[in-house]
């Protein structure tokens, strides 16, 4: 059964401030739980453009994300390729500018890949997607490159 997980957070911020953070791998640490970060493979094109591999370490989870699509300052998606017993991990984070900042709206959706523990993985991964959504506003109000 497919699971899916929609959180929301609201930043004064504007759109391309949280989408730089999104697009920067190394940033994540700083306003996520995420603990480190390395880029395992660059983009086609260089850097953590489409197509590359990043590394996220939280405790002793290590997890492998593929960078899937990218919408210049309105969506970032990645595909979880390694680290959780889950299938077909996606998450959208779509940044829309409102007025005075902009609404990030991360989207997860999985599969478990054993049967009856789906729900398990969708509250937990729900309390942690949270909390890098709050990160993120949080951090991109307070953030140099802030336009707004």
């Amino acid at each position: 059964m497919v699971q899916r997980i929609e959180t929301t957070a609201r930043s004064s911020a504007d759109a391309p401030t949280v989408y730089s953070l999104l697009i920067d791998g190394k940033t994540w640490p700083v306003w996520s739980p995420l603990e480190s970060f390395t880029l395992e493979a660059e983009a086609p094109g260089g850097g953590e453009g489409l197509g590359a591999i990043r590394v996220f370490r939280t405790g002793r989870t290590v997890s492998r994300e593929e960078v899937v699509e990218l919408v210049p300052d309105r969506r970032f998606s990645y595909a979880l390729l390694s680290g959780l017993p889950l299938r077909n991990y996606r998450a959208n984070v779509d940044l829309t500018p409102v007025d005075g900042g902009t609404v990030i709206h991360w989207r997860s959706s999985f599969t478990a890949k054993v049967p009856g523990t789906g729900w398990i993985y969708r509250w937990a991964l729900g309390k942690f997607i949270q909390r890098c959504v709050d990160g993120l506003a949080a951090h991109a109000r307070n953030h140099p490159a802030r336009r707004m």
